[in-house]
Protein backbone atom coordinates (compact mmCIF):
# COMPACT_ATOMS: atom_id res chain seq x y z
CA UNK A 1 0.00 0.00 0.00
CA UNK A 2 1.00 3.56 -0.12
CA UNK A 3 1.51 5.70 2.95
CA UNK A 4 -1.56 8.00 3.15
CA UNK A 5 0.52 11.16 3.87
CA UNK A 6 3.09 10.81 0.55
CA UNK A 7 3.71 12.94 -1.56
CA UNK A 8 4.80 11.27 -5.12
CA UNK A 9 6.13 14.26 -7.27
CA UNK A 10 9.91 12.74 -6.73
CA UNK A 11 8.54 9.03 -7.62
CA UNK A 12 11.21 7.52 -10.29
CA UNK A 13 9.27 7.69 -13.69
CA UNK A 14 8.92 4.66 -16.43
CA UNK A 15 12.00 4.34 -18.34
CA UNK A 16 11.09 4.37 -21.97
CA UNK A 17 14.31 2.92 -22.71
CA UNK A 18 13.41 -0.26 -20.52
CA UNK A 19 9.95 -0.29 -21.33
CA UNK A 20 8.96 1.60 -18.11
CA UNK A 21 9.63 -1.78 -16.51
CA UNK A 22 12.60 -0.11 -14.52
CA UNK A 23 11.48 3.38 -12.81
CA UNK A 24 14.07 2.56 -9.77
CA UNK A 25 16.82 1.69 -12.16
CA UNK A 26 20.10 2.36 -10.60
CA UNK A 27 18.60 3.16 -7.64
CA UNK A 28 20.08 1.80 -4.37
CA UNK A 29 18.34 -0.12 -1.71
CA UNK A 30 18.97 -1.85 1.60
CA UNK A 31 17.79 -5.09 2.52
CA UNK A 32 17.30 -6.07 6.25
CA UNK A 33 17.83 -9.87 6.86
CA UNK A 34 20.36 -11.97 8.71
CA UNK A 35 18.69 -14.99 7.89
CA UNK A 36 19.83 -15.24 4.00
CA UNK A 37 16.90 -14.21 2.38
CA UNK A 38 19.02 -12.04 -0.20
CA UNK A 39 19.52 -15.45 -1.87
CA UNK A 40 15.92 -14.83 -3.50
CA UNK A 41 15.39 -11.14 -2.94
CA UNK A 42 18.86 -9.98 -4.33
CA UNK A 43 18.53 -11.28 -8.43
CA UNK A 44 14.66 -10.83 -8.11
CA UNK A 45 14.30 -7.14 -7.28
CA UNK A 46 17.32 -6.17 -9.39
CA UNK A 47 16.33 -8.05 -12.30
CA UNK A 48 12.58 -7.13 -12.30
CA UNK A 49 12.75 -3.61 -10.68
CA UNK A 50 16.46 -2.30 -11.30
CA UNK A 51 17.09 -1.71 -8.10
CA UNK A 52 20.91 -2.24 -6.95
CA UNK A 53 20.31 -4.08 -3.48
CA UNK A 54 22.59 -4.21 -0.52
CA UNK A 55 22.52 -5.55 2.81
CA UNK A 56 21.66 -3.38 6.42
CA UNK A 57 25.18 -3.95 8.35
CA UNK A 58 25.15 -4.18 11.90
CA UNK A 59 20.88 -4.21 12.03
CA UNK A 60 19.91 -7.66 14.46
CA UNK A 61 16.55 -8.51 13.53
CA UNK A 62 15.88 -10.43 16.14
CA UNK A 63 15.12 -8.03 18.28
CA UNK A 64 12.07 -7.51 15.83
CA UNK A 65 10.75 -10.98 17.63
CA UNK A 66 11.63 -14.51 16.88
CA UNK A 67 9.89 -17.30 16.25
CA UNK A 68 11.37 -19.15 18.84
CA UNK A 69 9.61 -16.66 21.06
CA UNK A 70 12.26 -15.81 22.99
CA UNK A 71 11.65 -12.17 21.89
CA UNK A 72 8.13 -11.72 21.30
CA UNK A 73 7.08 -9.48 17.87
CA UNK A 74 5.33 -6.41 18.87
CA UNK A 75 2.32 -5.64 16.58
CA UNK A 76 1.98 -6.95 13.28
CA UNK A 77 3.74 -8.64 10.80
CA UNK A 78 3.07 -5.55 8.71
CA UNK A 79 4.77 -3.40 11.99
CA UNK A 80 7.86 -5.62 12.19
CA UNK A 81 8.74 -5.03 8.22
CA UNK A 82 8.39 -1.65 8.63
CA UNK A 83 10.48 -1.23 11.46
CA UNK A 84 13.30 -3.20 10.08
CA UNK A 85 13.05 -0.78 7.16
CA UNK A 86 13.54 1.88 9.63
CA UNK A 87 16.52 0.47 11.29
CA UNK A 88 18.02 -0.72 7.12
CA UNK A 89 17.25 3.44 6.63
CA UNK A 90 19.54 4.05 9.73
CA UNK A 91 22.27 1.52 9.14
CA UNK A 92 22.33 2.84 5.35
CA UNK A 93 21.85 6.71 4.93
CA UNK A 94 22.19 6.70 1.29
CA UNK A 95 19.53 4.09 0.15
CA UNK A 96 16.78 5.31 -1.37
CA UNK A 97 14.52 2.24 -0.67
CA UNK A 98 14.05 -0.45 2.26
CA UNK A 99 13.07 -3.58 1.85
CA UNK A 100 12.52 -6.45 4.19
CA UNK A 101 10.30 -9.30 5.08
CA UNK A 102 7.54 -10.73 7.35
CA UNK A 103 6.19 -14.37 8.17
CA UNK A 104 3.50 -15.21 10.14
CA UNK A 105 2.82 -19.02 10.92
CA UNK A 106 -0.29 -21.11 12.86
CA UNK A 107 -3.34 -22.57 12.00
CA UNK A 108 -5.73 -22.56 9.54
CA UNK A 109 -8.42 -20.03 10.08
CA UNK A 110 -11.10 -22.15 8.12
CA UNK A 111 -9.42 -25.75 8.54
CA UNK A 112 -7.56 -25.81 12.24
CA UNK A 113 -5.99 -29.09 11.31
CA UNK A 114 -4.34 -27.63 8.16
CA UNK A 115 -0.93 -25.18 9.05
CA UNK A 116 -1.20 -21.61 7.25
CA UNK A 117 1.57 -19.49 6.55
CA UNK A 118 1.35 -16.25 5.26
CA UNK A 119 4.85 -14.13 3.94
CA UNK A 120 4.88 -9.98 3.55
CA UNK A 121 7.94 -8.21 1.31
CA UNK A 122 7.72 -4.84 1.81
CA UNK A 123 9.27 -2.13 0.06
CA UNK A 124 9.04 1.71 1.44
CA UNK A 125 10.70 4.71 -0.31
CA UNK A 126 12.78 6.63 2.20
CA UNK A 127 12.54 10.00 -0.20
CA UNK A 128 8.47 9.85 -1.28
CA UNK A 129 7.27 7.37 1.54
CA UNK A 130 6.00 5.16 -1.30
CA UNK A 131 5.12 1.74 0.52
CA UNK A 132 4.29 -1.15 -1.37
CA UNK A 133 3.77 -5.04 0.07
CA UNK A 134 4.08 -8.25 -1.70
CA UNK A 135 2.09 -11.52 -0.35
CA UNK A 136 1.70 -14.95 -0.18
CA UNK A 137 -0.62 -16.77 2.05
CA UNK A 138 -1.66 -20.50 1.89
CA UNK A 139 -0.63 -24.30 2.92
CA UNK A 140 2.58 -24.79 1.49
CA UNK A 141 4.68 -24.82 4.93
CA UNK A 142 5.69 -27.38 7.10
CA UNK A 143 5.15 -25.38 9.78
CA UNK A 144 4.22 -27.84 12.67
CA UNK A 145 5.05 -28.54 15.97
CA UNK A 146 4.82 -31.41 19.03
CA UNK A 147 5.47 -32.24 23.14
CA UNK A 148 7.14 -35.60 23.23
CA UNK A 149 8.27 -37.80 26.12
CA UNK A 150 11.04 -39.16 24.88
CA UNK A 151 14.29 -38.34 22.81
CA UNK A 152 13.41 -41.15 20.43
CA UNK A 153 10.34 -39.52 18.95
CA UNK A 154 12.48 -36.63 18.04
CA UNK A 155 13.49 -39.06 14.88
CA UNK A 156 9.43 -39.15 13.87
CA UNK A 157 9.32 -35.42 13.91
CA UNK A 158 12.27 -34.76 11.96
CA UNK A 159 11.71 -36.87 9.48
CA UNK A 160 7.98 -34.98 8.44
CA UNK A 161 9.10 -32.01 8.73
CA UNK A 162 12.50 -32.23 6.34
CA UNK A 163 14.95 -32.50 8.85
CA UNK A 164 17.61 -31.44 8.79
CA UNK A 165 17.67 -29.31 5.50
CA UNK A 166 14.73 -28.02 7.28
CA UNK A 167 15.55 -26.88 11.00
CA UNK A 168 13.77 -28.00 14.24
CA UNK A 169 13.68 -25.90 17.33
CA UNK A 170 13.89 -27.36 21.02
CA UNK A 171 12.59 -25.94 23.80
CA UNK A 172 11.28 -26.99 27.60
CA UNK A 173 7.88 -26.40 28.12
CA UNK A 174 5.47 -25.66 30.95
CA UNK A 175 1.76 -26.27 31.40
CA UNK A 176 1.74 -27.62 28.22
CA UNK A 177 3.43 -24.24 25.74
CA UNK A 178 6.85 -23.51 24.86
CA UNK A 179 8.87 -22.26 27.03
CA UNK A 180 12.19 -20.91 25.72
CA UNK A 181 13.19 -18.94 28.64
CA UNK A 182 13.75 -22.81 30.33
CA UNK A 183 15.65 -24.13 27.91
CA UNK A 184 16.31 -22.99 23.69
CA UNK A 185 18.59 -25.01 21.23
CA UNK A 186 18.24 -23.74 17.38
CA UNK A 187 20.84 -24.81 16.21
CA UNK A 188 20.90 -28.75 15.43
CA UNK A 189 22.59 -29.97 12.70
CA UNK A 190 21.88 -34.05 12.73
CA UNK A 191 19.67 -36.48 14.61
CA UNK A 192 22.42 -37.20 17.26
CA UNK A 193 22.65 -33.41 18.26
CA UNK A 194 18.39 -33.08 18.17
CA UNK A 195 17.88 -35.85 20.48
CA UNK A 196 20.80 -34.97 22.61
CA UNK A 197 19.10 -31.57 22.75
CA UNK A 198 15.39 -33.13 24.02
CA UNK A 199 17.00 -34.95 26.66
CA UNK A 200 18.37 -31.20 28.18
CA UNK A 201 14.99 -30.33 27.91
CA UNK A 202 13.22 -33.39 29.04
CA UNK A 203 15.83 -33.33 31.84
CA UNK A 204 13.90 -29.88 33.17
CA UNK A 205 10.66 -31.84 33.75
CA UNK A 206 7.53 -32.06 31.52
CA UNK A 207 7.48 -32.54 27.46
CA UNK A 208 9.95 -31.54 25.16
CA UNK A 209 8.36 -28.87 22.18
CA UNK A 210 9.66 -29.62 18.76
CA UNK A 211 8.76 -26.96 16.23
CA UNK A 212 10.18 -26.13 12.75
CA UNK A 213 12.30 -23.24 12.73
CA UNK A 214 10.65 -20.77 10.70
CA UNK A 215 14.07 -18.92 10.00
CA UNK A 216 14.26 -18.77 6.14
CA UNK A 217 18.20 -19.80 6.62
CA UNK A 218 17.07 -22.81 8.14
CA UNK A 219 14.02 -23.59 6.15
CA UNK A 220 14.40 -24.08 2.12
CA UNK A 221 9.71 -24.27 2.68
CA UNK A 222 9.54 -21.09 3.71
CA UNK A 223 12.43 -19.21 1.55
CA UNK A 224 10.14 -20.29 -1.39
CA UNK A 225 7.20 -18.09 -0.06
CA UNK A 226 9.34 -15.42 0.11
CA UNK A 227 10.53 -15.67 -3.18
CA UNK A 228 6.48 -15.76 -4.40
CA UNK A 229 5.60 -12.86 -2.02
CA UNK A 230 8.84 -10.78 -4.02
CA UNK A 231 7.34 -12.03 -7.07
CA UNK A 232 3.64 -10.92 -6.19
CA UNK A 233 5.51 -7.02 -4.86
CA UNK A 234 6.87 -7.19 -8.34
CA UNK A 235 3.33 -7.84 -10.20
CA UNK A 236 1.88 -5.13 -7.98
CA UNK A 237 4.43 -2.22 -8.68
CA UNK A 238 4.24 -2.99 -12.56
CA UNK A 239 0.22 -2.88 -12.24
CA UNK A 240 -0.57 0.78 -12.82
CA UNK A 241 -3.71 2.78 -11.79
CA UNK A 242 -5.53 3.97 -15.19
CA UNK A 243 -6.25 7.04 -13.59
CA UNK A 244 -3.21 8.08 -11.75
CA UNK A 245 -0.63 5.43 -13.38
CA UNK A 246 0.92 5.14 -9.82
CA UNK A 247 2.08 1.49 -9.37
CA UNK A 248 -0.08 -0.88 -7.09
CA UNK A 249 -3.21 -0.77 -8.91
CA UNK A 250 -4.92 -4.43 -7.68
CA UNK A 251 -7.30 -6.92 -6.84
CA UNK A 252 -8.58 -5.47 -2.86
CA UNK A 253 -11.59 -7.74 -2.48
CA UNK A 254 -14.73 -9.08 -3.97
CA UNK A 255 -18.05 -8.35 -4.54
CA UNK A 256 -20.38 -10.81 -3.81
CA UNK A 257 -24.43 -11.24 -3.54
CA UNK A 258 -25.41 -12.70 -6.58
CA UNK A 259 -29.19 -13.39 -5.94
CA UNK A 260 -30.17 -17.34 -5.28
CA UNK A 261 -32.05 -19.10 -7.92
CA UNK A 262 -34.94 -20.21 -5.65
CA UNK A 263 -35.60 -17.48 -3.09
CA UNK A 264 -33.80 -13.93 -4.73
CA UNK A 265 -32.12 -13.53 -1.59
CA UNK A 266 -28.26 -12.36 -2.33
CA UNK A 267 -25.85 -15.18 -1.60
CA UNK A 268 -22.05 -15.13 -0.74
CA UNK A 269 -21.23 -16.27 -4.54
CA UNK A 270 -19.15 -13.31 -5.87
CA UNK A 271 -19.72 -11.15 -8.59
CA UNK A 272 -17.20 -9.17 -9.50
CA UNK A 273 -13.54 -8.55 -8.16
CA UNK A 274 -13.13 -5.09 -7.17
CA UNK A 275 -9.53 -3.25 -7.63
CA UNK A 276 -8.48 -0.15 -6.46
CA UNK A 277 -5.22 2.20 -6.55
CA UNK A 278 -4.05 2.73 -2.68
CA UNK A 279 -2.43 6.06 -4.03
CA UNK A 280 -5.71 8.17 -5.67
CA UNK A 281 -8.39 5.59 -4.58
CA UNK A 282 -9.65 4.89 -7.92
CA UNK A 283 -11.83 1.80 -8.30
CA UNK A 284 -12.87 -0.99 -11.11
CA UNK A 285 -14.51 -3.85 -11.31
CA UNK A 286 -14.49 -6.76 -13.12
CA UNK A 287 -17.13 -8.92 -13.73
CA UNK A 288 -16.49 -12.74 -12.32
CA UNK A 289 -19.29 -14.16 -14.03
CA UNK A 290 -21.87 -13.72 -17.10
CA UNK A 291 -24.96 -15.78 -14.74
CA UNK A 292 -27.67 -13.54 -13.43
CA UNK A 293 -28.28 -16.09 -10.29
CA UNK A 294 -26.34 -18.30 -7.96
CA UNK A 295 -26.74 -22.22 -7.10
CA UNK A 296 -29.28 -22.66 -4.25
CA UNK A 297 -26.31 -24.42 -2.19
CA UNK A 298 -24.89 -21.22 -1.69
CA UNK A 299 -27.70 -19.34 0.02
CA UNK A 300 -27.84 -19.23 3.53
CA UNK A 301 -31.76 -19.16 3.62
CA UNK A 302 -31.92 -22.71 1.39
CA UNK A 303 -28.90 -24.40 2.20
CA UNK A 304 -28.90 -23.31 6.16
Amino acid sequence: MLHPHAEFDDLPQDDARTGGLHPYQGQTAVLVTMHGKEEVLQPLLTQAMGLKVGLATGVDTDRFGTFSRDVARPGSALDAARAKIAAGFEADPAARVGLASEGSFGAHPALPFLPFAEELVLMIDRKTGFELAGHDRGVRTNFASALIQDPAEAATFAARVGFPSHGVVVTASRDGVPAPDLYLEKEAVDLLGLEAAVERALALGGPACLETDMRAHRNPTRMEAIARAAEDLVRRFASRCPACRRPGFSVTSLRRGLPCAWCGDPTHAPIAEVSACPACGHVEERPLTTATTADPGQCAACNP
